[in-house]
């Protein structure tokens, strides 16, 4: 299945990195920036959620809530968010099963070997519960300031 803009955004119940379960649910009302990615601890996941963390304040101030999934565990995640100081859930998507769902796992390749995993897209929901924006397979470099530019567009 594959997401576009306007579609009900697929429900999920993830473990954070306390071990507490966050749904999608949890969020209706608010303004939401799901972003998948990778793996905890290397280059280019790092960079990416030291950005979101770096503009936490901004989003707060609009009521935007920032969620990370990746497939790592919860005890990863619970170092990786003391280290980095993130202001914002980290969810264990051990099985993939979400990333699926938001058509964000499938067939990669590195170094000549193909794997599968999961892709860095994110998705901003609204309110409503209903995707609003959709980037794939971004670079962690300017990619929040599109989103920031994006929801300002959105948020009217």
């Amino acid at each position: 299945m594959s997401l576009t803009v306007g579609a009900i955004a697929p429900p999920f119940e993830l473990p954070d990195a306390r071990g507490q379960t966050v749904r999608l649910a949890d969020f209706q009302g608010q303004w939401l920036i799901l972003y998948f990615y990778p793996r905890d601890n290397t280059p280019g996941c790092t960079k990416e959620a030291c950005t979101y963390r770096d503009v936490t304040p901004v989003l707060g101030e609009r009521n935007v809530v920032v969620l990370g999934i990746s497939p790592d565990s919860v005890a990863s995640h619970a170092k990786f968010q003391q280290k980095l100081n993130l202001p914002f859930p980290l969810l264990s998507d051990a099985d993939a099963s979400v990333a699926q769902a938001y058509g964000s796992y499938g067939p990669k390749k590195f170094m000549g070997k193909e794997y599968l995993g999961v892709y860095r897209d994110t998705f901003i929901i609204d309110p409503a519960g209903k995707i609003a924006a959709i980037y794939r397979r971004v670079k962690p470099d300017a990619h929040v300031a599109q989103v920031l530019a994006d929801l300002e567009r959105l948020q009217g």
